[in-house]
């Protein structure tokens, strides 16, 4: 079983469970583990996977607090570094009325990951490299550290994975940073998932086949494109095929693409290089299926992290 390394942010999200309250009028808050690139590792972890981490939090009771999750779900934090001058990043969230999210991101320890924070990872010991933070586009030390690492695992010839995990409340008036970052991970990256709106942003383009087309153009990895309810686009070999998403009465959407990664990353993993290179259309497209039923499997349970701990390898049956 290859071992997957995630890179990125591990912080608290503090929903307000006030529903259509403002952050400013709401009252009650709710503290949730979370960041994409934990989600993902936790996921895979649930699985049964060998995953760890590289992140940084504060040296607080919220960076402990991640740690501990962390090493519940069995995610490797050896690599996960206690910053003693900033304090763990958090995510206050609230849903408004109208659907939109109220979104304040008090930036701390997360995007202080250094080199060296890094330093002594052993990158050839990995077989894959995921790569699923937004924040490790934002300015600050973390945004060095996440190109130095992928271009490392690129060199040792890792599989590396990418979801750009796009947040419109932190980059609305720089898009053009976060879309030419991006295009550098995907240029890169042996598999990627966007979300349709994520595509249409990255190519400038208003449909899923225009979309396809550039991402085609501008690389040869595998990609999934996710389009809610209809399902997933697996795209590879300059041909996209339609993977039915699972019918369920959802309770929380949280963390479904960030299983449907992890179970991907979970299941690549148990494969050696030479069957990775080998894999055609119908086994991609069984790897998806899979990946759909953890994404399921997660939007039944509230919260993220509370899903993951219903993840076992019994759902890809």
């Amino acid at each position: 079983m290859n071992k997957i390394l995630c890179i990125g942010e591990a912080l608290i999200d503090m929903i307000c469970t006030d529903t259509g309250s403002s952050l400013s009028d709401g009252q009650h808050f709710l503290k949730k583990p979370g960041g994409a690139p934990t989600n993902v590792a936790a996921a895979i972890a649930a699985l049964g996977g060998l995953v760890e981490m590289s992140a940084k939090v504060g040296n607080d009771p919220f960076g402990r607090h991640l740690i501990d999750v962390m090493n519940e779900f069995g995610i490797g934090t050896k690599h996960v570094t206690k910053d003693e001058k900033n304090f763990t990043t958090l995510a206050f969230v609230s849903l408004m009325e109208n659907g939109e999210r109220d979104f304040y991101f008090n930036r701390g320890a997360d995007g202080m990951l250094d080199e060296a924070d890094t330093i002594n990872i052993d990158i050839p010991s990995f077989g894959i490299a995921h790569f699923g933070s937004a924040t490790g586009f934002l300015p600050g030390p973390l945004q060095t550290t996440y190109k130095n690492i992928l271009l490392k695992a690129k060199e040792n010839s890792l599989f590396i994975s990418f979801d750009p995990n796009y947040r419109h409340l932190l980059f609305g008036n720089n898009q053009a940073s976060f879309i030419e970052k991006s295009w550098e991970f995907i240029s890169l990256c042996n598999f990627y998932k966007v979300s349709d709106e994520e595509a249409f942003l990255l190519t400038r383009t208003n449909t899923l086949e225009e979309a396809a087309a550039v991402l085609f153009e501008r690389s040869n990895a595998i990609f999934a494109i996710t389009i809610g309810k209809e399902g997933t686009l697996l795209g590879m070999n300059k041909q996209t095929y339609l993977i039915p998403s699972i019918s369920i009465n959802p309770v929380d959407t949280t963390g479904a693409g960030d299983a449907f990664v992890g179970a991907l990353l979970y299941q690549i993993s148990l494969l050696n290089k030479e069957e990775i290179v080998s894999l055609n259309k119908d086994d991609w497209s069984n790897l998806f299926v899979n990946a759909n039923k953890a994404g399921a499997r997660t939007c039944e349970y509230m919260g993220a992290m509370e899903a993951f701990k219903h993840l076992n390898v019994g759902i890809f049956d």
